[in-house]
C-alpha cells in the first residue's frame, strides 16, 4: 500500500518511519506549513490554566512563554507529549482528545484561563471558559503538485481541506473526530479513524485500513 503523509516536512519522518515498518511505501506531501506569528513573551504568570490545543501550539508556548507556568492541560496525547519535550508536565490531559473531552474534565471553577492555538482555531474553549486566548501560529496550505498512492493520512482539518483542494479521490485516515468532520464536509471518504489521536492510533488506524483493503 501506498501511503501518502501530509504533515508539515518537519513533522512527517515519525510517522513516516512507523508506516514503513508496517510495509507501507510512504510518499511525504506535506501540505501545510506552519507559520509562527510572532517572538514577544506570552506572560502566563497570574493564569490559573493554560491550556494548549495542538503540538504546534505546545512548541511555541515553550519557545515564548515568560513567568512561572500554572497548570496545564492538553488537549490529547500527542499535544502533550510535545510539552514534554520542552519539560513541561501536563497537569490535565482528557480521555476524549478534543475540545469537548477537556471541558468535561477541566475542574471548574477553572479561574482565569489562557488558551493557547492557531490562529483561526475553534472558538469552544476560550468562548465556554470566558478564557483570554492567544494565537500563536498559522497553518498555511500548500499545493504540491498531486501525489499518487492508495491512502491518505490526515491529522488536522486544516490538512483534509488542503487534501480535498487537489481532488485525487483517494480515501483517507484521520486522527479523530473534528479532522473526519472536516473531511467529510469537504467531500473525502474517511475509511479509519485513530481511536487514540497520536501517532500510535493514526499507525493503528493505516494498519486496520491495509487489513481492510486486503479482505
Amino acid at each position: 500500500m501506498r501511503v501518502i503523509v501530509t504533515r508539515p516536512r518537519a513533522q512527517s519522518e515519525p510517522l513516516a518511519a512507523r508506516l514503513r515498518e508496517l510495509g507501507c511505501e510512504v510518499v511525504v506531501c506535506p501540505l501545510l506549513e506552519i507559520e509562527p506569528l510572532g517572538d514577544e513573551a506570552i506572560g502566563v504568570e497570574g493564569y490559573d490554566w493554560v491550556v494548549v490545543t495542538s503540538a504546534n501550539g505546545a512548541d511555541e508556548l515553550a519557545r515564548r512563554r515568560a513567568g512561572t507556568m500554572p497548570r496545564l492541560a492538553a488537549v490529547g496525547p500527542g499535544t502533550a507529549e510535545a510539552l514534554r519535550r520542552h519539560g513541561l508536565e501536563p497537569d490535565l490531559v482528557p480521555a476524549v482528545s478534543t475540545q469537548e473531552g477537556l471541558l468535561e474534565e477541566l475542574p471548574r471553577p477553572a479561574g482565569r484561563v489562557l488558551v493557547a492555538a492557531a490562529e483561526g482555531a475553534r472558538g469552544l474553549l476560550a468562548d465556554e471558559l470566558g478564557a483570554d486566548f492567544v494565537a500563536l501560529y498559522r497553518t498555511r496550505e500548500l499545493r504540491p503538485d498531486p501525489p499518487q498512492g492508495d491512502l491518505a493520512v490526515l491529522a488536522s482539518g486544516s490538512a483534509a481541506r488542503a487534501f480535498a483542494a487537489l481532488r485525487l479521490g483517494i480515501p483517507v485516515v484521520s486522527i479523530g473526530p473534528q479532522t473526519t468532520i472536516a473531511a467529510e464536509a469537504a467531500g473525502l471518504e474517511v475509511v479509519a479513524e485513530a481511536v487514540t489521536h497520536d501517532l500510535d492510533g493514526l499507525v493503528a488506524a493505516v494498519r486496520s485500513a491495509q487489513c481492510s483493503s486486503r479482505s
